[in-house]
């Protein structure tokens, strides 16, 4: 199995074989991210958060993070609000790994998933949603092409994600158990009051 030298705070931290289906599996919680030139799987349950799993389409390397954009009341709708940044910082750190893994720009494409109505009252615009159209329109400006989507809706989502070969399964969790939802609004109370990550260029 792939390691990885000087892991970032965020990086996976709990990775396993999962004997359902007999392979080496990485796990991501919210705010973390995973990526692998191995033929592993990366799992992850999203609530409102959102993740997008990232690809080479030829070599296969790969990986998913698993994010949130943290209430930004009014400035959420400006391209440089706190907010937004948060988002960025989880995208181009999970993009700039793959390709330093040996992705190549021009071959990556993605898959996105999350943004569920589960955290309502949190504040005035869907988190979920705010979530979803930014993932969108990231990828978007940086021209990666979106293969396939199953964002927002009212249901929690377990995502099983294959690199290797861009196989994505998802299901929906029709019934949420109390850890998810108090998992997610604990990662956006620690969003309030951590800084964001450094700057980061893209390559």
């Amino acid at each position: 199995m792939q390691t990885v030298v000087n892991k970032p705070e965020n990086f996976a931290s709990y990775v396993y074989h999962d004997r359902a289906f007999d392979c080496a599996t990485a796990k991501i919680l919210p705010g973390e991210y995973f990526y692998t030139g191995e033929d592993m799987m990366i799992v992850t349950v999203l609530g409102s958060c959102v993740s997008a799993c990232l690809r080479d389409r030829v070599s296969g390397v790969g990986g998913m993070n698993h994010f949130m954009l943290p209430d930004g009341g009014g400035e959420a709708d400006s391209p440089v609000s706190a907010s937004m940044r948060y988002g960025t910082y989880a995208m181009e750190v999970l993009i700039n790994d793959v390709l330093k893994a040996g992705a190549r720009r021009e071959n990556l494409e993605c898959k996105v998933f999350g943004g569920g109505a589960v955290l309502r009252g949190m504040n005035a615009m869907n988190v979920g949603e705010r979530n979803a159209a930014f993932v969108r329109s990231f990828l978007s400006a940086e021209k990666i092409r979106v293969v396939a989507e199953d964002l927002n809706d009212i249901w929690p989502r377990k995502v099983h994600f294959f690199p290797r070969t861009g196989k994505v399964l998802v299901k929906k969790i029709k019934e949420a158990g109390a850890d998810l939802t108090s998992r997610e609004r604990e990662y956006a109370s620690r969003l309030q009051a951590k800084p964001v990550g450094g700057e980061i260029d893209l390559f």
